[in-house]
């Protein structure tokens, strides 16, 4: 079974699950392949983070699947296109961008508490983030979550990773749309937010899991989220695969977003252009190509690709 009722219950209250045991041996391999392509040969996007010389390294890039084969391969011939729809509740999963993130050894950078939304020019809730390591993660370097932050009447104000200071200001904005932080976005949370005075975490619920490689991590664009630096003597890597449902549509932001696409052309209420975000999975494609099978043919497919 790929992922069951109950998960994808958690998954629409909470905005976050853990999946065990998605990805194959060979499916792993493969990521890491494309992954060391992508430390070799970055993009225009790739950044270090501003982590301190000696210090580690915590670098991240994205949008990088259509020159990086393996990480089209898993896109397009692995199961997470299915497992994005199914936990999203959507009849379509269309695939958005990539983004690989590395802690190194003895890496002191956090990753910031956000939510990916307000980076997005995007609007809807069929939203999915799968996050899949390469290494065993225990729970002190995984990713944490503030347990149903997508259910927020506000999103959490975007900073900048490497000073905290707004992603959006008076010199990002631009087609007149402007913004009021304090009106339109939740602070970024702090430790008093999340943590009463004993330093306990019944403010909120935050949810964290050790994971091992072929598990998966799904997570709402708008869920709130956050992780530690990496002080162990091994790698984090992780791909990040971010897919969209049926009721996403573009918005225009008031500056760049990130990733920003360049060049896009789409206007406010469109859904996003199918030839640089394709279709990874659409149910009613399923449903009638198994109907034009021969009986026995049904049988096959059923019997090696139940949920």
């Amino acid at each position: 079974m790929l992922i069951t009722s109950s998960q994808i219950e958690a998954y629409q209250q909470n905005g976050c699950v853990l999946v065990k045991n998605v990805l194959t041996k060979k499916e792993l391999e493969l990521i890491g392949k494309g992954v060391e392509k992508n430390l070799q040969f970055p993009s225009q996007y790739a950044s270090e983070n501003a982590v301190k010389k000696g210090e580690g390294r915590f670098f991240d890039d994205y949008c990088n699947w259509q020159r990086i084969d393996e990480f089209k391969e898993i896109i397009y011939h692995s199961k997470v296109g299915k497992l994005a729809a199914l936990a999203m509740q959507s009849k379509t999963s269309q695939f958005f961008h990539d983004h690989v993130l590395i802690k190194e050894p003895y890496t002191m950078k956090l990753t910031p508490w956000h939510a990916d939304m307000p980076y997005y020019f995007l609007e809807g809730f069929q939203t999915v983030s799968l996050w899949i390591p390469l290494d065993p993660v225990d729970k002190k370097t995984s990713l944490k979550f503030i347990a149903g932050s997508h259910l927020w009447d506000k999103m959490i104000r975007p900073v900048s990773w490497a000073d905290d200071s707004d992603f959006y200001d008076d010199s990002n904005s631009y087609n007149n749309v402007n913004i009021n932080n304090d009106e339109e976005y939740e602070p970024v949370p702090s430790n008093e937010f999340i943590f009463d005075e004993n330093n306990n975490n019944k403010k909120h619920n935050i949810l964290s899991w050790s994971m091992d490689p072929g598990d998966v991590l799904l997570f709402h664009f708008k869920t709130a989220h956050g992780a530690n630096g990496n002080l162990t003597n091994k790698r984090r890597r992780a791909l990040s695969l971010r897919f969209v449902g049926d009721d996403v549509v573009y918005i225009t932001r008031p500056g760049r977003t990130s990733p920003p696409f360049p060049g896009h052309n789409m206007i406010d209420g469109q859904q996003l252009r199918f030839d640089w975000f394709p279709i990874i999975y659409d149910e009613k494609e399923k449903k009638d190509n198994d109907d034009n099978l021969l009986p026995q043919q049904r049988k096959n497919v059923s019997s090696s690709s139940k949920l």
